[in-house]
Parts: structure tokens; sequence; C-alpha cells
């Protein structure tokens, strides 16, 4: 899956690249639209919506398995003409659906390119069918063009998945590009840790990989087990947690499609409260007093360790999602504050903080509309939507004593946040000194140390606050272990192997 985005993105780029007159250097006609095929489940949709966010450009996805043919291509009307006295009438037909949304997504946002994302394209009904090759040819819906700039990228199941599966021929195949592709534990792995998907399952697939992605038919009917099962199961145990709801295989049930699966996943989930309260982790990032904590890891079988450090390197990569998280923010704040500072009258400032939000909220819409904004830029944009309306309000109803001190009620605001990610990234620093400080104790220089530091490294969150704020203890113990050299040995081993 990995390789395939970097595939499709870089064909995005090349399909979008233009001449010295502007248009694209790979004619329309020639530009194959691109056909991944995989299970059902695996990432096709999401990768999509990765690519979009990080070329800013626009997204419009469809199924076309809710597709008739009235729907795709249009319906048909009666259009009355006349030609030198001579009145006829013809057969047109209303625009597609689909191409319809497409011109809906660059009013709203203003993105004149994009891709069509079109999943399950193998199943379209009987109807439609004949129409897809004029479709993957020619890039037409009926008698309406995809507009230039936008790529096409489909996706649809193998036949053993999906008993609606049409055989392309070979003719509709040569006009693709066809990129198969398969599920993946190590890649998902790090989109998991990146999303902040619950521990718990993570730590149960890093124990069980071959459990992350099953597909089989029994005497009962499909059993499966998919990432996207996986994910959506994630986000209702984080919330079930939060409202301190019972969670039991009949919730894990309605996600995941595995008896066997099902048991010894709820099982862990189980063992892994067990843990959590056992260890007293919250105590052991606190700092209190943790030799019965370490005492019991020592004991421990290396499954049970795992777990445990699983468990408080979650919270401490979690807090670090939120530090930087709210560092960006207000790094991003410095160039309005910048142009605020210059107005001196209130109203004036009062005009300019409201310009600049009604701007963000634009711009927010118009990427949300194009589906062109990841969750960390929508998180930044809302931030700083909210601050301004807060900021507003406190100049119109501050007590300034003076028009040129109207700026300092916006300044001291911008200050307390300051302030309160100092106090946050102290409070995160010191339960990290408090990890280290317990690893220590439990395990030494084992290979849960080297775990601990290898999750730090390779984690973006914690490697991005540990280069911001520093961190001794990871200092010495990755100098201690020697990832650096290790790395650096490992590539040279990989030049001399020619590999």
């Amino acid at each position: 899956m990995k390789q395939a985005k970097e595939c499709i993105k870089d064909t995005v780029c090349l399909y979008l690249k233009k001449d010295e007159f502007g248009d694209y250097r790979i004619p329309i006609v020639r530009q194959r639209p691109v056909f991944l095929i995989g299970a059902p489940g695996i990432g096709k949709t999401a990768i999509m919506e990765q690519i979009a966010q990080e070329l800013s450009i626009a997204l419009v996805s469809y199924s076309m398995t809710h597709h008739t043919r009235q729907s795709a291509l249009g319906l048909p009307f009666i259009d009355h003409r006349e030609y030198e006295g001579e009145q006829y009438d013809v057969s047109e037909y209303t625009m597609s659906e689909i191409i319809a949304s497409i011109y809906e997504v660059m009013k709203k946002s203003g993105l004149k390119e994009g891709i069509l994302f079109l999943d399950e394209i193998n199943c379209v009904s009987e109807t439609l069918a004949p129409s897809m090759l004029q479709f993957l040819q020619y890039k037409v819906f009926g008698r309406h063009k995809v507009p230039e700039g936008w790529v096409i990228v489909t996706a649809g199941n193998p036949p053993e998945y999906n008993k609606s599966v049409r055989e392309f021929d070979v003719v509709t195949l040569d006009r693709l590009k066809i990129m198969e592709v398969e599920a993946d534990y190590v890649t998902w792995k790090a989109y998991a840790t990146e999303k902040g998907l619950h521990n718990a399952i993570v730590s149960y697939l890093d124990l069980k990989k071959e459990d992350f992605y099953h597909v089989e038919t029994t005497v009962k009917g499909k059993s499966y087990i998919t990432a996207r099962g996986w994910e959506d199961l994630s986000q209702i145990l984080q919330l079930y947690e939060e409202e301190g709801l019972f969670v039991d295989e009949t919730l894990v049930r309605q996600y995941l499609r595995n008896e066997r699966i099902v048991k010894e996943f709820t099982a862990y989930y189980d063992l892994y409260n067990k843990y959590k309260n056992d260890y007293q982790t919250e105590e052991i990032l606190s700092g209190g007093p943790v030799d019965k904590a370490v005492e019991k890891a020592r004991a421990a079988a290396f499954d049970e360790r795992l777990s445990l450090l699983g468990m408080l390197l979650d919270k401490v990569q979690g807090e670090m999602r939120e530090t930087m998280r709210l560092a960006d923010c207000l790094r991003e704040m410095r160039m309005p504050l910048k142009a605020l500072s210059a107005c001196e009258e209130r109203e004036k400032l009062l005009q300019m903080l409201k310009a600049q939000r009604e701007a963000r909220e634009k711009l927010l819409h118009s990427m949300q509309a194009a589906g062109a904004i990841s969750e960390a830029e929508q998180y930044k944009n809302k931030y700083m939507i909210r601050f301004l309306a807060e900021a507003e309000k406190e100049v119109r109803i501050g007590d300034v004593s003076d028009e040129a001190g109207a700026f300092a009620l916006v300044k001291e605001k911008f200050g307390r946040d300051t302030a309160a990610l100092k106090k946050q990234t102290e409070r995160t620093g010191e339960r990290l000194h408090a990890l280290f400080a317990f690893a220590e104790k439990a395990f030494g220089e084992g290979n849960e140390m080297l775990i601990l530091v290898t999750q730090l490294t390779v984690n973006d969150d914690s490697a991005r606050f540990i280069a911001s704020f520093g961190s001794k203890d990871y200092q010495r113990h990755n100098e201690e272990l020697m990832l650096s050299e290790r790395q650096s040995r490992f590539m040279e081993e990989i030049e001399e192997l020619g590999l």
C-alpha cells in the first residue's frame, strides 16, 4: 500500500505537469486511469485521501456499485433545434451526477485540479458496463467530459472477494495503469501510530500479525478481518473508555467477523486493562513509587513486558502529539499577530481580527469541500479561528485606557496560550523522564530499552518533541545503544551487497 501510494502520487504529479504553453505534457487521452486492485478494507480509499491532502488538490469519491446508467450518464431529454429554417428534435442528456459533483467541488473549493476516485469499478451494473470502456479511454460520461486537470483513479476487488465482479477484457485492461496491492501490517502500523489508534489493538497485532487481515469462507458464511475493521474498532473502544462503558465480545464482534480472533482479542483487551491496573501506569508516569511495578515487570514474561511498555509509550506519545499540535498552532499564529500589531486603533484592530477569522473560515470550508485537508491542518485552522474569535471578543469588551493598548489584549491572550504550552511541555518532559527511569530499573539495557528508544525515534510526534525540547535520557540511551552507528553500518552492508 505504501508503494502504491507513492506510485499513484507520482502519476498524479506527472499527469498534471504542463508545458510552456499551459498544456498538459501527457494528453488527456493518453492519461491512463490507475486501476488499484486489492482485497476489501485494506485502505485504498484512505491513501487517496492522503494523496489529495499532500498535493493540495481536490478529491471526489464514488462507489460505482451505487450507480445506474441514468445516474452515471445523465437523464435523457428532447432538445429542439433549428438549422437553415429546418426544425428538428434530438435526444440530449443531463450532466452525469459524477461530473456534476466535480464542478460542484471546484465551485466550492476554488481548486481546478483533483482526483476522481471511482471505487468498485469492476462491479458496475449490467446496463452501465458497455459505457465504461468509453469512459476509461476518453474520460467521458454520457455527453460530458471529466474536466481537464482531473486524474482518474479507480479501484476494485479481485473476483474471489466479490461475486458482483465483472472480469475486464483485454481491450479495457489495456487502457488502465494496473497496480495490485495487498494488506501489509508494518505499513499499517506506522499509519496506526500516526493516527493514534488504540494501543491495545497495536499491541495485540504486534504479537499476532497473522490476525491483521483475514478473509475466508466457512460453513457459517464469510469470515473476515480488515484494516478498516481494526480502525473502526479503535475509535469505538476509545469512546467506550471515555464513557466508562463495558467492552465485551458482542461489541468486538460488530467490527471483527471471525470468532477465534474476536475471542482472543477480547481476552487480550481484558488482560491489557488488568496490566494497566496492576502496574498502575499513571503512577509510574507521575514519578510515584515504582518498586512493586519494577519487581512485577522483572518477573513478567516478555509478552507482558511488551504490553506494559506499549501502554506507557502510548500515553507519553499521545501527550507529545497534543503538545506538538499546540506548538504548531502557536507557530502558525505568529504571522497573523505580526499583521495585527500594526493596528493602533481599536476599531481597525476589530476589523482586522474579523477579516482574518472570516478568511480562515473560508479557507477551511473550501479545503473541506475539496477533501484536501488533513486532520492536523483542520485542527490548526479551527484553533486559529477560535483564537481570533475569542481575541475579537476580548478587544471589544476589554478595558483599554488608550487606543494603542488594544493589541496588548491580543498579545496577552497569545501569551497565556504560550505559557500553557510551556507548562504542558514541562509536564510531558517529566513523564518521559519517569518512563525512562522505570525502564532503567525494570529492564536495564535489555531489548525493552532498545524498543523504547527505537519507538521514540521512528514516531513522528515523539521525534519532533525531542528535537524541539530535548531529552537527556533519550540522548544518553541513544548514544549507549549506538542506534545511529548501527543504522550507518546497516546501510554500508546493504550497499556492499548491491541491494
